[in-house]
């Protein structure tokens, strides 16, 4: 059975204000929630500001032994400087509490897979919940970006560290978000309520 999953969208940069409020809401929030409880594994874009976050609100998991592995796939969309990655071998000296061992070579490179394009962004995102319905966790958390979210994976739109719930649909790679984040507005309430983007990946289900 595939796991269920937890989508986060990273904090605000650390040199902003808000991040630390932001990630202990987060935090809070997600430790109160009985199916965090669940989380077998930690996915999280190889982007400093998600790898803050992983630190900041979910580092209390990761003291506990799950696992937390950074993927290239989970990164931002465009070519803008502040969407374009930092070399691994600094990130694995800023960030050790990660697993790095199986980050994609091509990062921080935005070639291939990791173009700004449609049609990437629509492989990628392929690429990434497949990989993710083939792993035996149980519950997975994965912290990315809006915009990859949005466009890649679930058709969703996120507050800065808000999170939304989803099921894979039966015989299919598709999400199906959970009724109690999708009439909430994210697990917080911060986020955009809808669908952006057509057509829609997938419908909620009353969870």
């Amino acid at each position: 059975m595939p796991p269920t999953i937890i989508l986060i969208r990273h904090a605000e940069a650390l040199h902003k204000l808000g991040k630390q409020t932001q990630c202990a809401a987060l935090s809070e929030s997600l430790q109160t929630f009985p199916l965090s409880q669940d989380i077998g594994l930690i996915v999280v874009s190889p982007m400093t500001r998600a790898l803050q976050t992983a630190d900041n609100s979910l580092g209390w998991l990761m003291k506990q032994g799950v696992p937390a592995i950074p993927q290239a796939e989970w990164q931002e969309n465009t070519v803008n400087n502040i969407d374009i990655g930092r070399p691994v071998a600094e990130l694995e000296k800023e960030f050790p509490q990660f697993d790095w061992t199986q980050m994609d070579p091509v990062f921080p490179a935005k070639e291939g897979l990791y173009e700004f394009s449609q049609k990437a962004l629509t492989e990628r995102g392929v690429v990434a919940r497949t990989w993710l319905h083939e792993r035996k966790e149980k519950v997975i958390a994965v912290i990315s970006h809006d915009g990859f979210m949005r466009v890649g994976i679930c058709h969703r739109k996120f507050g800065n560290a808000d999170y939304r719930v989803f099921e894979f649909e039966e015989n299919g790679l598709g999400l199906v978000e959970w009724k109690s984040t999708e009439e909430k507005g994210g697990g917080l309430g911060t986020s955009p309520k809808g669908h952006f983007g057509t057509p829609p990946l997938e419908l909620y289900i009353e969870l």
